[in-house]
């Protein structure tokens, strides 16, 4: 016997903001029912032989033509339609989070095909974790006898429903199985927004679209820096900086929000603290110190991913593999070599991972603007080339000789300019996700030609370049906002049947 809320049966609407309404009441009416539930089970109370459960709201799609609507008129988008006829449907979470990530959605799906979208409530139960509110902790009063009980009385999590086989292009709808509208069903979502808090140490709420990855903690503390100086500038066209805890820092003369006075210092940093720059769109720039290595890449990019951000940027340290490279020198990533691993089973490395041509060209234009150096004089500080992402750190002490493949060897075929830790798995999951992404590296040492890292010039070297590459970084996301982002969302990142959600 389950214990639900009331039926909300499904309806069609050929208005967004209907639908989006109607979507935002059956989450509503879901997650109310299962707040209350649980703190009468906290409190105590016997649910007696019933199982409490409540599921989240769906929108579907019917469409009956490979053909869309002339008035659609959103042929240049590579995303807002649906790939033919059938039947396309996909789970929804947190319409407060993503109202207008959904608003955009639904209108371009009324736009380009003739029907209307039906809303209504799913069989997919809402797992209760994924139903407290961002500061309410009543699971913590329960006793370990009372938390046991809890698999008997509500949903929880279940990982069979959350792999991420429509992203891999491996998800096969099965008999009278409805096709995909989204990369992502809510109970995925819901975990990665879950995960996002643990390894960042803010709320998803906060993120903007537009993120900056980097690893090492130099540029964190320049971004700190940049961030509270535009919160003194009443001018800026920034409104609020967020730090982990959720310390919110308001724009100079803009009055706290009630939401602020819940951010609290932590007593140690995250994982993989996230820093926020606002605007009022969402348009600002998110900032995360993803640490070394390419499974804290996977990882953060992994969660990110259902946000679905605009862009996102790998500003970091590499290794020069060129002779001719300096220290300081700059290197825009136009092709990768994975040997990082991390990915080997989610994208097969006979997968290309293209180089997204409106990324390059900001990113190029950005070195250009804030080094002051002239676009045709640019190779001077710039090398454009192949980036090597291993997960070995210490490659270099690996046998040279004798040996039938060396990562030198590997490395001159590819005709690779530099090394990192990250950069490709941050490419490939951009590409597999559906986010366009970019790269660019400043060289630290040169390890094939003698020069390593010491302090006094890795001093010098952070002094000099940090600030200048991380506000290299914040003018790319500027260019990329000033182009309009329609033009960001590539139809290189398209699969043969894509799903329709950006």
């Amino acid at each position: 016997m389950h214990k639900s809320p009331s039926f909300i049966a499904p309806q069609l609407f050929d208005d967004p903001a209907a639908a989006l309404a109607q979507v935002q009441h059956i989450y509503g009416n879901s997650i109310d029912f299962l707040r209350h539930s649980m703190r009468d089970f906290v409190a105590g109370a016997d649910a007696g032989q019933a199982r409490i459960r409540a599921c989240y709201p769906f929108v579907r799609l019917h469409s009956r033509s490979v053909s869309r609507l002339e008035s659609g008129l959103q042929s240049r988008l590579s995303y807002g339609f649906v790939a033919g006829p059938g039947r396309f449907e996909t789970t929804l979470t947190r319409p407060d989070l993503y109202a207008d990530y959904y608003l955009e959605q639904f209108r371009l799906l009324l736009a380009n095909h003739d029907g209307k979208l039906e809303v209504g409530t799913s069989t997919q139960p809402i797992p209760i974790h994924f139903s407290f509110a961002e500061h309410e902790h009543v699971e913590g009063e329960l006793s370990a006898e009372r938390r046991a009980l809890m698999r008997d009385v509500f949903d929880l999590p279940d990982l069979a429903v959350m792999d991420d086989g429509i992203a891999n292009g491996t998800h096969e709808p099965g008999p009278g199985e409805a096709q995909p509208l989204s990369l992502f069903t809510a109970p995925r979502v819901d975990y990665s927004l879950q995960r996002l808090r643990h390894y960042t140490g803010t709320s998803p709420d906060w993120f903007q679209n537009f993120v900056l990855f980097t690893n090492y903690q130099f540029y964190i503390d320049e971004f700190i820096k940049l961030g509270h100086a535009e919160m003194a500038d009443p001018h800026s066209d920034y409104i609020a900086f967020v730090e982990p805890g959720n310390l919110v820092t308001r724009r100079t003369g803009l009055s706290p929000e009630a939401i602020d006075a819940l951010g609290k210092a932590l007593p140690r940093l995250p994982q993989m603290p996230a820093y926020h720059l606002l605007r009022e769109d969402r348009t600002g720039i998110t900032m995360v110190n993803i640490g070394v290595g390419p499974a804290n890449a996977k990882t953060i990019t992994d969660h990110i991913a259902v946000l679905r951000p605009h862009a996102w940027l790998m500003l970091g340290h590499c290794a020069g593999l060129r002779n001719g490279q300096q220290l300081g020198d700059y290197v825009l990533a136009h092709a990768y070599v994975r040997e990082d691993h991390v990915l080997d089973e989610e994208l097969p490395l006979w997968v290309p991972i293209p180089a997204l041509a409106e990324i390059q060209v900001a990113l190029e234009q950005a070195v250009a603007d804030v080094t002051g150096v002239p676009p045709q004089e640019l190779k001077r500080i710039m090398r454009t080339g192949t980036v090597a992402s291993t997960d070995n750190r210490n490659w270099e002490l690996l046998p040279a000789k004798n040996a039938p493949s060396t990562p030198q060897r590997r490395f001159s075929q590819s005709r690779a300019v530099a090394l990192d830790m990250e950069s490709a798995t941050i490419a490939a999951n951009g590409f597999r996700f559906r986010v366009p992404y970019g790269t660019l590296l400043c060289v630290s040492d040169k390890p094939l030609h003698g020069e390593i890292k010491l302090p006094g010039m890795a001093n010098h070297f952070y002094r000099e370049r940090v600030d200048q590459h991380l506000r290299i970084g914040i003018r790319t996301v500027e260019l990329l906002r000033e182009g309009g982002v329609d033009q960001l969302h590539s139809r290189k990142l398209r699969s043969f049947a894509e799903v329709a959600f950006q």
